[in-house]
This record gives C-alpha cells, sequence and structure tokens, in this order.
C-alpha cells in the first residue's frame, strides 16, 4: 500500500518534472530574438466511459474547468481523502463552483466497472464524474496527464493495490492545463486556489 510518504515524494517529483518542463519550454534565440514560452504539455484527448455507462471524450468537458484526479475505487486511503478534499473544495465555491466539473479517472479496469465506479463517485458527491475504460484507453489519458501508476500484486489475482501519484489537476474551459495540486493540499487551500484560478 502506497504510504503517505510516498505519495508525497511522487507528487515532488512530478513538479519538479513539470517546473523541468516549463524551463525546457523557455529559450532565448541569437541576437535580439525575444524569450518565447511554450505550454505545459498535460493534458490532451481521451475517450472513456463513464459511470453512468456513456461514451465521453475531452470535448464533452469543454467550456468547463475540470479538476482531474486519477486513482481507482479500492484505493484504502489516498483516494478517498483526495476525492473528498476535491469535492468539499468545490462544494465550498458555491455558485461559482458550478464551472468546475470535478473528473475521477480509474486506472484499474479490471475491477473499476462503471456500474461499481457509479457507487463510488455518488459516495462524494453527485457531481463527481468517474471514468474508466480498456486498459489501452486509459493508458493513453494517463500518459496525456504524465500520470503514474503500477500494479502491485498483493497476494491474490483480485487481490492487488495500485502504486500510484496523487496529483489534481486543473484543466481550463478549452481543455488545456492551468496548475496542478499535490496531496498536501487541503480542502480550504483548494478552494482558494480555485476561486483565483476561475474567471466567471
Amino acid at each position: 500500500m502506497p504510504s503517505r510518504r510516498q505519495a508525497l515524494i511522487a507528487a515532488a517529483i512530478l513538479s519538479l518534472a513539470l517546473v523541468i518542463g516549463a524551463a525546457a519550454l523557455i529559450f532565448r534565440g541569437g541576437g535580439n530574438s525575444p524569450i518565447s514560452v511554450g505550454e505545459a504539455l498535460i493534458g490532451g484527448p481521451f475517450s472513456l466511459t463513464d459511470h453512468n455507462g456513456r461514451r465521453v471524450t475531452e470535448k464533452d468537458f469543454l467550456g468547463k474547468y475540470m479538476l482531474v484526479f486519477f486513482g481507482y475505487t479500492y484505493c484504502p486511503d489516498l483516494c478517498p481523502t483526495e476525492l473528498q478534499v476535491m469535492t468539499e473544495a468545490v462544494g465550498q465555491l458555491g455558485a461559482k463552483g458550478e464551472v468546475i466539473q470535478p473528473v475521477f479517472i480509474s486506472f484499474d479496469p479490471e475491477r473499476d466497472t462503471p456500474a461499481n465506479l457509479k457507487v463510488y463517485v455518488e459516495n462524494f458527491s453527485p457531481r463527481l464524474i468517474g471514468l474508466t475504460g480498456s486498459e489501452t484507453e486509459i493508458a493513453t489519458a494517463a500518459k496525456a496527464y504524465r500520470v503514474y501508476y503500477k500494479k502491485v500484486d498483493n497476494g491474490g489475482a483480485n487481490d492487488y493495490l495500485m502504486d500510484h501519484s496523487t496529483i489534481v489537476y486543473l484543466m481550463g474551459p478549452d481543455g488545456k492545463f492551468i496548475k496542478h495540486f499535490t496531496y498536501s493540499t487541503d480542502a480550504k487551500a483548494l478552494s482558494q486556489a480555485l476561486a483565483a484560478a476561475v474567471k466567471q
């Protein structure tokens, strides 16, 4: 089972990767060429199935902010804690939070069927959308968001855990990456950050 310390280490590594990636996108040409700044390469096309069995893509979320977290329903602590923080933070925003769509993407398709996801996400908020798909579809989405996950054998065919990163991503109404939040961010801090980032 991934510990909180492991989760924080994974978050720190991803944060460092994001900083390095952003720095790599800044370059100065010869002479008097201006500095050019690129965008962080987080997010992208995906095609998955929601907890109601409906096929969705990233285009279905255009026009709203997405608050995205990858995990799995059998996660003993990290995932439920993060989903609680996400949904509470959005709820604290009141009407302003209506433009933010919290999304939970499972990387455990063997156990996280749409039906199982439906029961799970409804424990947190009726607004939370759960997404799953084939291993290939999930891998594509995870790669787009630079998410790490790995199955860890726990003694049985169906008794396994998933080692994974614990980053929450805020995507803009245009589908582009805005910022990320680490596992250590509490609901109040996340709500304040979202309020500052969301434009209405």
